[in-house]
């Protein structure tokens, strides 16, 4: 299995963790702030604002907090200083590493990114050094015990998806950018509500990654960067076995 997908099933049994934590929930409110900013505070005629509600409400941010974000975002002071960033660097054994970020002090947000590559033997690279690994999609994510994959599979495929997949207690959709927001839109009319909507990357090829060391260093480098409250997400394209995975302590 990818690192890619793997990390994210570890991250889906995480998840409740965090947003105990408050991390879950920071990120959320700031794509919600930047959203609103960008294309308006009314969800039904902004695509992003609307898709950043129902993934903040799937991982309980209370209404509450959804309504303030948005009225920072839609005009109160504070808004226009949260800049959308992306980081690119190596971990431990070449695996690459694409970062979004959103940041209101970017040289603090770089040098807690830095040090975190450092620590976990990576580095922190230039601009452009990775991005081109990784490959910009909509993905589109159903519950298996409430959807058929079969009817899924042929509204997907009449809705322009690129592909349709089976991933552990999931169905996911796959389609280019450009076509992301009209799949969303015709599978709902088709009777398809998605438990999450995101654009997101895929790694192109990936990185087999045989000892635990490496395995260990890249994954504890991960969450590290996850846990930033600045950082949305983290992408790479490391591949560790399943034997492997289990002897690794994260």
């Amino acid at each position: 299995m990818s690192g890619h997908s793997k990390w994210a099933t570890i991250k889906r049994k995480k998840a409740v963790i965090d947003a105990a934590r408050g991390v879950a929930f920071q990120k959320f409110s700031r794509e919600i702030i930047v959203a609103a900013r960008l294309g308006g505070p009314d969800p039904s005629g902004n695509f992003r604002l609307r898709t950043a509600i129902d993934r903040a409400k799937a991982a309980g941010l209370p209404n509450d907090n959804i309504k303030r974000a948005i009225e920072k975002g839609s005009g109160a002071s504070g808004a226009d200083s949260v800049e959308e960033l992306t980081y690119e660097g190596y971990a431990a054994g070449g695996a690459a590493v694409f970062i979004e970020a959103m940041t209101d002090n970017r040289n603090r947000t770089a040098g807690d990114i830095r040090s975190y590559f450092t620590k976990f033997n990576g580095n922190l690279g230039e601009t452009g050094c990775v991005g081109w690994m990784f490959k910009q999609v909509g993905a589109i994510e159903f519950p298996k015990e409430t959807t058929d994959f079969d009817k899924l599979f042929e509204a997907a495929i009449e809705s322009n998806a690129q592909d349709v997949s089976d991933e552990d207690e999931i169905y996911k959709v796959i389609t280019a950018p450009e076509d992301f927001q009209s799949c969303v839109e015709t599978l709902e009319k088709n009777g398809f509500k998605g438990s999450s909507a995101e654009l997101t990357r895929i790694p192109e090829n990936l990185i087999e990654i045989t000892d635990v060391k490496t395995a260990t260093n890249i994954l504890r480098l991960i969450e590290k960067l996850e846990e930033h409250d600045d950082v949305q997400n983290v992408y790479s394209n490391f591949d560790i076995s399943d034997e492997l995975m289990e002897k690794v302590d994260v």
